[in-house]
């Protein structure tokens, strides 16, 4: 008899490095949890760098999107129980595609995209590039939407939604990662037809999935909330939980977690 499982287990980690991450607790934190699909943000590295140590993990099938425009940055990964139908690395644009930051896996009863979105505080030019992103990504999720499609995103965003979203608003409104224009973005892909998990299940403050190890913010939860599942609202029934685990150490993130019914 085939016993049937509770809920399909999601997981997604910006792991700041997955070749430094799998010398920590990488391996530990996959047998305590089992994630039946993970998202890896920020690998900063190639399949084959890895190949190796990650014949240990068994029963994921694995997909890799690595920057080819410079090497060891970026990257993004997908580890599942189930193999994916089908799999993109593109938004559709040269422009793009460039710093694997996009993977996109049909699983049949959704379609899960794991995305990297970039960080805008480095100059002018890179919030612009960030913003163009953003608004490439959306274009992408409403085409699927218009098809009928549900769709889960996760991933880090690298921006805080709300002043609830962050330790410090007002002392960060003027910083990339908090901007008014990067925050309406995120007004304007839920309005879309999407919802932020997270908050239909805990509306309380102080809860963050990044925190800047230089000032050891974490010990103090000084952080921003930038990781998250979205899920689309064709999806709203099926969502049973969804959670932020700063208790998982091993990066400046911590993994965020979307419960569905299988």
């Amino acid at each position: 008899m085939t016993v049937k499982k509770e809920a399909l287990r999601l997981y997604s980690w910006n792991v700041n490095g997955l070749r430094a991450v799998m010398k920590k607790n990488f391996f530990e934190f996959m047998e305590k949890y089992q994630p039946d699909i993970l998202g890896l943000q920020e690998t900063k590295a190639e399949e084959s760098q890895v190949v190796e140590s990650l014949k240990a993990l068994q029963g994921y099938h694995r997909v890799f999107s690595s920057a080819t425009t410079r090497k060891g940055y970026s990257g993004v990964a997908v580890f599942s129980k189930e193999k994916p139908k089908t799999v993109s690395l593109t938004l559709g644009s040269e422009k793009f595609d460039g710093e694997g930051r996009v993977i996109q896996a049909d699983f049949g009863d959704f379609i899960l995209f794991n995305v990297y979105f970039p960080n805008g505080k480095a100059s002018p030019e890179r919030l612009k590039y960030k913003m163009e992103f953003y608004d490439r990504f959306l274009e992408v999720c409403k085409d699927l939407l218009k098809k009928g499609k549900n769709v889960i995103v996760c991933g880090d965003v690298n921006t805080a939604h709300k002043e609830i979203d962050l330790a410090r608003p007002k002392e960060n409104r003027n910083i990339s990662g908090f901007l008014p224009e990067e925050c309406a973005w995120i007004d304007r892909f839920l309005a879309a037809g999407f919802f932020d998990t997270l908050r239909e299940f805990h509306p309380e403050p102080y809860l963050y999935s990044w925190w800047d190890m230089k000032s050891g913010a974490r010990a103090r939860n000084v952080g921003w909330r930038i990781d998250y599942f979205y899920a689309s609202n064709g999806l709203r029934k099926k969502v049973l939980d969804a959670a932020i685990l700063p208790e998982v150490t091993g990066s400046d993130h911590c993994p965020v977690r979307l419960d569905l019914k299988p």
